[in-house]
């Protein structure tokens, strides 16, 4: 019995890997039988409690992030699976003391609706069982989400691994108390930009919409340049040494679109995207400082470019046949590479103001953040050493990329005292 449950394992892996899905079944079959007698159901779930905590390490030790699992399982598993998905990972993160854990990851999981439910006395699989499942329908969605733990690429490691994180000595809390002040105007920052973002995204008004995206675009260049300074006075310890990375979901559909916008945004405040088309995700790389805004913005204008382009309704051709798609496919193309032009005006614009009102503190900005981008530039290089340059399938519907160039220039782009107060 202990040697046939791993063989089974085996079996309906590799069916699954191939595509087969009556011989992955049929190794489901033969394991509810197994698990009709106590023994048989021990060693099983005790085998694939263990490979699902294995295969979930695994995958953290090849780059994946909680989000990141959950993201791809929403793209390839039916929603049980992807439930079952949050528990595994949900088991495998309370192994970890808090402290050893970045708060990013608890932040990800915390997202997705992740934590333990079930009692200690159990393990996952009998509390699921529990819930009324019968055997065959749990086994089959156990060996699902195992297959897809195990069959996921490498990717880059972002962030240090659960359990790697070294919680800070008594005898240093004190100075970086002193810093968590300063992350704290930060957050009064990213505030007012989700409040700014909000306004334009329940406004009916491009007009509005886009003063209020404008506003919110330099306040993020304005936080920028002074974490700029900072880091480069020595003084400041967030976000300025190094650059990072951070994965931003594209879906389908549009997904080229998408990821324009999510380019534009990221070019205008000085960040690098990697879209991997495939896994469904872009990788932005920055500072920290810049990564929030730029993941704030994108969320906000994905919310406006979708409004905008279903206001201007559907489209068909001089014979009656839809080309709806075709004409928001280059809706949305022309929206985002007009939108992005605007953001790097704001944020030039931004450059210049603290430049003229002496906020450099002598020193010069466009060397500064100059050399800034050629390390984020050069980080992209380490993190993507094979990365390759692939034309994006332009939209061929004139009337949509008119349309959608109308749409992002229609409005006046304020900023200072005009965003102040809004």
């Amino acid at each position: 019995m202990a040697a046939l449950v791993p063989h089974l394992v085996s079996d309906a892996l590799i069916a699954l890997q191939r595509g087969d899905q009556a011989a992955a079944d049929d190794a489901a079959v033969a394991f509810a039988q197994v698990c009709a007698m106590p023994v048989g159901r021990r060693i099983t779930v005790t085998h694939l409690v263990t490979a699902l905590s294995d295969a979930t390490t695994e995958a953290w030790q090849r780059g994946w992030q909680p989000a990141d699992v959950h993201r791809y399982a929403g793209k390839v598993l039916a929603t049980p699976e992807q439930a079952l998905v949050v528990d595994v990972m949900s088991l495998e993160m309370q192994r970890y003391a808090a402290a050893t854990v970045d708060p990013r990851w608890l932040g990800q999981l915390d997202e997705v609706g992740g934590g333990v439910w079930w009692a200690t006395s159990q393990t996952l699989l009998e509390a699921h069982r529990g819930r009324g499942l019968d055997w065959l329908t749990l086994l089959t969605r156990t060996l699902a989400v195992l297959h897809l733990l195990v069959t996921l690429p490498r990717l880059e490691c972002l962030t240090p691994l659960p359990g790697s994180v070294v919680p800070p000595r008594p005898a240093a809390a004190a100075s970086s108390a002193d810093d968590a002040d300063r992350p704290a105007a930060d957050e009064r920052i990213l505030s007012r930009v989700r409040q700014l973002l909000a306004k334009a995204e329940s406004t009916t008004f491009e007009a509005e919409a886009e003063t209020f995206t404008a506003g919110a675009q330099a306040l993020m260049a304005r936080h920028s340049i002074d974490a700029a300074l900072l880091a480069a006075s020595g003084e400041g310890s967030r976000g300025g040494d190094a650059p990072q990375g951070r994965r931003i979901g594209i879906d389908n559909p549009y997904d080229s679109p998408k990821a324009m916008l999510l380019d534009a945004v990221a070019s205008a405040n000085r960040c690098k995207l990697v879209w991997n088309r495939e896994l469904g995700f872009g990788t932005v790389v920055g500072f920290e400082s810049d990564l929030e805004s730029v993941e704030v913005l994108f969320t906000s204008l994905l919310v406006q470019a979708t409004r905008a382009v279903t206001s201007a309704g559907s489209r068909t051709d001089a014979y009656g046949r839809s080309r709806t798609r075709s004409f928001r496919q280059s809706f949305l193309m022309a929206y985002a590479a007009r939108i992005g032009e605007r953001l790097e005006q704001v944020a030039d614009q931004e450059v210049d103001a603290a430049t003229a009102e002496g906020r450099t503190g002598g020193r010069e900005l466009v060397p500064l953040l100059a050399a800034r981008a050629e390390d984020v530039q050069r980080v992209v290089e380490d993190w993507f050493p094979e990365l390759r340059n692939r034309a994006v399938r332009v939209g061929r519907d004139a009337e949509g990329w008119h349309s959608g160039r109308a749409a992002a220039d229609r409005a006046h782009l304020g900023t200072g005292e005009q965003i102040a107060s809004a």
